[in-house]
């Protein structure tokens, strides 16, 4: 059965218009397709696409329905793995981009296909050897550091965002996003802004913010466990590079913790929150003793972020939404809010 009438093609993939552009502007591709909805993301869809040789490339698009005017844009998520792919950093390679509506009602692009694991629940993470878990995190800050030694303006990225006042940016951002996504009042979100606001800390190192660095964004080798593409490029930008470091430490749980459903932290072979950090000053020479106040940005903002995803859920323009879990999500977008409140207080 041919993609153009296959009835499992799922929500957000129109086949024949999109079969014929990968097979004029993807090197390699060779219809007819099959495409299968990459489980996981709650924001740009991102398809699994083989074609009649077997040869596997990835698609990613924005999500359906309504979204804010300034996020989920593709043809700058091309532009920033393009450029990136020239760095030691290592990502999937790009492919092409389509920028008109014709093709596929939306933007998307196309990048190759990495083997590997992605290290995403407690389960991925206990499939590993101690010493395989050693090695996934060692590779994660090694590549974190890479990523924030880049130039941006020597690999075509130096207008990508603007350099200084990241925070305060960000701030605006995710309040506006949060005032116009919200599905309930949350005191805590609000306390939380008026404190990031006060407590905002002078931006030092300046570079390029991946945004959303995490074991769960990254593919790992099956046989090395060294990272071998760092995916999700959505939320990049330019800014302040503490940022990164914070947001990590939201998803990295202490040896013995309670884990979280997302990260695979937690056992034996992973290391401490403060061996993280320790390598990543090994390695950068940053000062890091001010990375409370990141974390608690962090989870601020990916509170703000799960909220929009809430709200999405809700109209209905999630694609295929069967495993999301409406009660969880509203735990979740509070605890975060409570968790940054938590750090706040203490500053």
């Amino acid at each position: 059965m041919s993609a153009a009438t296959d009835p499992s093609t799922p929500p957000g993939i129109d086949p024949a218009p999109v079969s014929h552009w990968l097979e004029a502007n993807v090197v390699g591709a060779h219809g007819p397709f099959r495409f299968d909805l990459i489980a996981g993301g709650r924001s740009n869809l991102t398809y699994k696409v083989t074609g009649a040789d077997r040869k596997v490339f990835v698609l990613r698009r924005p999500p359906l329905g309504h979204v804010l005017a300034t996020a989920h844009d593709m043809g700058r998520e091309h532009k920033i793995i393009a450029a990136v792919g020239h760095t030691e950093v290592p990502v999937a390679p790009a492919l092409g981009y389509c920028a008109g509506l014709e093709v596929n009602g939306a933007p998307f692009y196309v990048m190759g296909y990495v083997d590997g694991l992605v290290l995403d629940s407690p389960e991925a993470g206990q499939r590993l050897t101690e010493a395989q878990r050693a090695t996934a995190s060692r590779s994660l800050i090694e590549v974190l550091a890479k990523l924030h030694a880049v130039d941006p303006a020597a690999i075509g990225l130096g207008d990508l965002g603007k350099r200084e006042g990241y925070i305060e940016r960000q701030l605006r951002r995710w309040s506006t996003q949060w005032a116009n996504s919200k599905t309930r009042e949350l005191a805590s979100i609000d306390r939380c802004h008026e404190l990031l606001e006060a407590n905002r800390p002078e931006q030092i190192h300046t570079g390029i913010v991946h945004g959303d660095y995490r074991l769960g964004n990254c593919m790992v080798a099956t046989s090395t466990c060294e990272i071998v593409a760092v995916l999700d490029w959505e939320l990049c930008t330019l800014g302040d590079l503490l940022a990164d470091v914070g947001y990590l430490l939201v998803y990295w749980n202490e040896v013995g913790s309670v884990p979280t459903n997302n990260d695979p932290s937690g056992v034996a072979g992973f290391p401490s929150r403060q061996q993280l950090l320790t390598h990543y000053t090994e390695l950068t020479g940053r000062d890091l003793s001010g990375i409370s106040y990141y974390e608690a940005f962090s989870c601020w903002r990916l509170a703000c972020i799960s909220e929009g995803v809430l709200a999405r859920y809700k109209a209905g323009v999630m694609g295929d939404d069967s495993a999301f879990d409406l009660a969880n999500s509203l735990i979740r977008t509070a605890g975060l809010a409570d968790r940054a409140l938590g750090l706040l207080e203490v500053l």
